[in-house]
């Protein structure tokens, strides 16, 4: 239980339903509520997509690089730490994207890519879907808490307009710095196994 928790939360915080829901927002804004549904779909679909071939095949391509998990685990802790920094000093996820170009469907650029499937999300699931670590009920386990989260974010994106007016743009801006200061914990561990899982240890004192 202590792990789905861990997986649930950090999850939550590298897809960032609250930062996509506010990204969403400011390029839908002109849109057909139907059209909205449909994108909000899309991009759930395709994120969805996206990470679940990430579980399947993150740890092969590791594999075939010659490239140790502690070592994608540093790597992925810092890409974590930098990313929840964003989020904690007001460079919101939300806002650092571009918006899409003539005739791109916004649904994969920016929905689905950079804002759900992020980088920090692709790192985290394969980092917690990790062979050497967990069974195949454990990482099936983690495929359907991440299918939850991309559940909660598309009924978040279906409420958008709804929910931003309760939160206000102040509660949004909580929100995402709460989440911000969780997912910077959870990079400092991810950072700490890496560390262990190569068989060293930081040093005690300078």
């Amino acid at each position: 239980m202590q792990q789905l928790i861990h997986d649930f939360v950090l999850l939550f915080a590298v897809i960032d339903p609250i930062g996509t829901l506010l990204l969403f927002l400011s390029i839908t804004g002109g849109f057909a509520p139907r059209d909205r549904n449909r994108i909000a779909l899309r991009a759930t679909i395709y994120s969805g997509a996206i990470l679940l071939l990430f579980v399947v095949v993150g740890q092969l391509i590791l594999t075939a690089m010659g490239i140790q998990l502690g070592s994608f685990q540093i790597a992925g802790g810092v890409i974590l730490f930098l990313f929840s920094l964003k989020m904690l000093f007001g460079d919101d996820v939300s806002h650092s994207h571009d918006r899409a170009e003539p005739g791109h469907d916004i649904a994969v650029f920016p929905l689905a890519i950079p804002s759900m499937a992020s980088p920090g999300a692709l790192t985290a699931v394969v980092v917690i879907t990790d062979n050497r670590r967990y069974g195949l009920d454990e990482q099936l386990l983690t495929s359907v808490t991440l299918i939850v989260v991309l559940l909660i974010t598309y009924l978040l994106l279906l409420m958008a307009n709804s929910i931003h007016k309760w939160l206000g743009d102040s509660g949004s801006a909580i929100l995402i710095r709460v989440m911000g200061m969780l997912l910077c914990a959870l990079a400092v561990e991810i950072v700490f196994q890496g560390i262990t899982g190569l068989g060293t240890s930081p040093p005690t004192h300078l």
